[in-house]
């Protein structure tokens, strides 16, 4: 294995991290760039969110573990809840406070864990008090996973369920016809969603015109339901039906899952267009539709059934299902894409092994496909619809994951506050306390889906949770064993006597994780060969606590003396770490070195579970595998396979 661990060794990160100000925002973008952001956030931002009003209302009413009689009191008091869980969670926390804690521009709960890892990392008492916190966001990190498979499967499921609104003759298709479109969803990922992406907008657009025109007839014919901006009304709905009042906040928080999507997508269209999109279209839309949907349910309580669809005259069930089906694809999408940036992500810092990535697109950055997690997800969200056959009984699976994620959120932002924005203790604790208290509040209601469903993101948190960990643990007790006989490059040079070395003709290029240190490649092939080619590269790949890198800002050499160089390619948490291309980028390109025809040396080690102290034992024998199938340095890194050679190691762990 390779140099190039991210995220294993300190070296390279302090002097790079860089955090945006309190204050500051993407600004700069023309009228006609930021309509076309906010169009486009429309349908990759608010997919998830945008869709739930197919199937939370409903939800709030009767599930699996709650039943709440359909009167005048009770929809109001729902209506009260979701109207201020909008303004709360989405409207101040993600979007007013939240959103400012980006590194460098970008958003996401690993994100916002490398902002809380990068303080005093050298500092190794200041490291292991923020170990917990680092858990706690590869534990938020993993629940995201599970959400990813939810998402698709219950908001397909719930489109297609409208069809039993207009006949009861396509009942025993419902669930066919949902496996076919997430066959059919997955099946073109491969493609790329850089063109069909152009439409998302417009017909995200188009979605939330409709809902909100919808829900703003039926408020019209019973305005009485304005009343439940009042909060008193969700008060009055926990206490009057006690256990049942408060089980309830689970399907009400249905809500507002895709919140997170807010903050992890704000580096592909910044902070304005969001915003604008959330108050000038999906806020209103989302709030007319819940609210005519409760105006509905008061004049006729029979209507929960499907509020969402009968809020729609007879003639136009079938239009407005065929617009759902699309709009919980894109929906899917988004949660599909996050999914590949997430693990991207993921390997860059070091917490996954190695994939293959494909990108998809030429001209836009982050447009990537990852055929692994593609199948996993499509193989789970197949299973969660035939599983669960109905999008009620999904529902019961969903929320507890997102719920729990927006609460790591709330954690790792106050150490941000304190730390990155020099928030003073009160004033940080009272506005996260006052989020952590909502949060709890929805978790604590989530609770109780366990049982029906809600063990299942549990389930594929703890197993993501155990790789993530397993992976970065193995990585570093491998790291130590390699470095165990450490020999500084300079020292190397002078033992060997480079002028009494015979020198071949070409360019050679040793990699390894530590820059200073010699590569146990290079120690080999002087040891066996012994000779040094004219030419001779130590490079070492480092992934930086921040984003991206400029190419300009690429590389850092050092001149060891004997025609040896030390090169540190640096890469963002979210580049692609091309070794290939990086040699010849910014102040690389000025070592004219020809990629095509220099011989690439990389280490790889052989495995050998052994008694000595490490990891649980079968701990040691599942990062045995995940090593033995992680996709192959020379690959991950753009090297040519014809002119990279790999020396072997053992290594027990």
């Amino acid at each position: 294995m390779i140099a190039a661990e991210s995220g294993s060794h300190s070296d390279g990160y302090g002097s790079r991290l860089e955090t945006r100000s309190w204050m500051s925002q993407r600004t700069g973008h023309a009228p006609a760039g930021v309509a076309a952001l906010t169009v486009g956030a429309l349908g990759v931002v608010y997919g998830d969110i945008g869709t739930s009003p197919l199937y939370a209302m409903r939800e709030s009413f009767a599930s699996h573990h709650h039943s709440l009689v359909t009167s005048n009191d009770n929809v109001l008091g729902v209506l009260s809840f979701v109207f201020w869980a909008l303004m709360i969670i989405i409207t101040v926390k993600y979007l007013i406070f939240v959103m400012r804690a980006n590194n460098n521009g970008e958003g996401g709960i690993l994100a916002l864990t490398s902002l809380v890892l990068g303080r005093d990392r050298a500092n190794t008492k200041s490291r292991s008090k923020r170990g917990m916190l680092v858990l706690f966001g590869l534990f938020g990190t993993a629940l995201l996973y599970g959400d990813g498979m939810i998402t698709p499967a219950i908001s397909v499921l719930s489109a297609v369920e409208g069809t039993k609104v207009k006949t009861d003759r396509l009942d025993d298709w419902v669930v066919p016809i949902a496996v076919v479109i997430i066959i059919g969803l997955f099946a073109v990922q491969r493609r790329g969603t850089a063109s069909i992406g152009k439409v998302f907008g417009p017909i995200m657009a188009i979605w939330f015109a409709v809902i909100g025109l919808l829900g703003f007839v039926a408020i019209l014919d019973n305005p009485v339901v304005l009343k439940a901006l009042n909060p008193f009304y969700a008060l009055q709905m926990v206490t009057s039906n006690n256990l049942d009042g408060f089980l309830a906040l689970g399907s009400i928080f249905l809500v507002v899952t895709g919140g997170e999507a807010l903050y992890a997508d704000m580096g592909h269209f910044g902070v304005r267009p969001i915003k604008i999109g959330w108050f000038t279209v999906v806020l209103p839309a989302l709030l007319l539709n819940y609210f005519g949907q409760g105006a509905l349910v008061i004049s006729d309580p029979s209507a929960i059934d499907n509020p969402f669809y009968r809020l729609a005259p007879e003639w136009a069930v079938w239009p407005l299902v065929g617009l759902a089906t699309m709009a919980t694809v894109i929906a899917s999408q988004a949660l599909i894409s996050g999914a590949y940036s997430l693990t991207m992500q993921a390997v860059q810092m070091g917490y996954i092994p190695r994939v293959k990535i494909t990108h998809t697109s030429a001209g836009s950055y982050g447009q990537i496909y990852i055929a692994s997690i593609n199948w996993v997800l499509m193989v789970a969200c197949i299973g969660l619809v035939i599983g669960f056959q109905e999008s009620t009984n999904l529902a019961s699976a969903y929320g507890l994951a997102v719920t729990a994620t927006m609460a790591v959120t709330t954690i790792l932002f106050y150490v941000v506050l304190r730390e990155r924005f020099g928030w003073k203790r009160p004033p940080a604790m009272l506005l996260c306390s006052t989020f952590l208290v909502v949060d709890l509040g929805f978790l604590g209601a989530n609770l109780f889906k366990v049982p029906d469903g809600g063990w299942f993101p549990l389930v594929i948190a703890g197993v993501v949770f155990t790789l993530m960990t397993t992976w970065h643990t193995g990585r570093g007790l491998v790291a130590a064993k390699v470095r165990r006989n450490d020999l500084e490059l300079s020292t190397l040079m002078q033992r060997v006597g480079p002028q009494a070395i015979p020198r071949v003709p070409g360019v050679a290029v040793f990699f390894f994780s530590v820059p200073g240190l010699a590569p146990p490649s290079l120690i080999a092939n002087l040891r066996y060969n012994k000779v040094l080619h004219d030419r001779t590269f130590i490079c070492s790949i480092k992934t930086d606590e921040v984003p991206r890198v400029e190419a300009a800002d690429r590389a850092e050499i050092t001149d060891l003396g004997w025609g040896v160089k030390q090169i540190v390619l640096h890469y963002g948490f979210m580049d692609e770490p091309n070794a290939y291309n990086g040699l010849t980028e910014g102040a690389a390109a000025e070592l004219g070195i020809d990629p095509e025809r220099a011989t690439y040396f990389l280490g790889s080690e052989t495995l050998h579970v052994s008694e000595m102290p490490g990891m649980a034992k079968w701990r040691e024998h599942l990062f045995k595998f995940m090593a033995r199938n992680s996709t192959k340095a020379a690959n991950y890194f753009g090297l040519p396979s014809g002119r990279t050679i790999e020396v072997g190691l053992q290594v027990d762990i």
